[in-house]
């Protein structure tokens, strides 16, 4: 299969996955729980916002392990491309559970290891921007925020995943003794939809990354030709 042919189906593909979340998402049924009723559907779209950030982070990660070990300029440009993309897919999370939190415990925010873990992981990826921007030097630019990069991904995956569960005090969804989901197990019934949209929304957050590293390219050939005309 050519490898232009692949780059249709597989984005075909993901259209079509996130239209049946979308849609799946909005009128297949639900389970009845108390206090968060029909806003457990945001679970479709919450959930897979983070995970596409992760996921997408995490490629970051390898590219800029990559340029240190290579020094190539491309994975510098990669690895920018993804905190990009991840600080939008993160800072849709944000909005969306803060939204769910407004309607099930009647605030955007509350005092809780997994919201102030997931606020901490955004700023260090903000803190990464701003370090980028401050060297201007390209090479000890790249070199820096390479090593940078990769402490903090570590230290965002800690902040979200690890430090919430140690301390056992979160109220949010997904950490053991939640009564959100009564058991803590998914309902049957979502797992059709809940998957899927897992899968989607990686795929979408690839393809969004796709598209910002192939703008920064061209803005860079740009950026060249106006500095060497010849």
């Amino acid at each position: 299969m050519k490898p232009t042919t692949w780059n249709y189906i597989w984005k075909i593909f993901t259209i079509v996955l996130m239209l049946y979340v979308i849609l799946g998402g909005m009128l297949m049924e639900v389970p009845v729980l108390p206090v968060i009723h029909q806003t457990i559907r945001n679970i479709y779209f919450h959930v897979g916002m983070w995970f596409s950030m992760i996921f997408i982070l995490f490629a970051g990660f390898i590219f800029s392990l990559r340029y240190l070990r290579t020094f190539h300029p491309r994975f510098d440009r990669m690895a920018y491309a993804t905190v990009k993309t991840g600080l939008v897919f993160g800072f849709l999370g944000l909005i969306t559970g803060m939204i769910w939190a407004k309607y099930t415990w009647g605030v955007y925010w509350v005092n809780d290891p997994k919201l102030n873990g997931a606020a901490v992981g955004i700023l260090v990826y903000l803190a990464y921007m701003v370090l980028r921007s401050s060297v201007e030097d390209p090479e000890k630019r790249a070199r820096l925020v390479a090593v940078y990069k990769i402490f903090a991904f570590v230290i965002m995956f800690v902040f979200i995943m690890i430090l919430p569960r140690l301390t056992g005090a979160s109220i949010h969804p997904g950490v053991d003794g939640n009564p959100a989901l009564a058991t803590g197990d998914l309902d049957p019934l979502m797992r059709r939809v809940f998957f899927p949209a897992i899968a989607a929304w990686m795929l979408f957050a690839w393809w969004v990354y796709t598209l910002v590293y192939r703008m920064d390219t061209v803005k860079e050939k740009i950026n060249q030709i106006n500095i060497d005309p010849s």
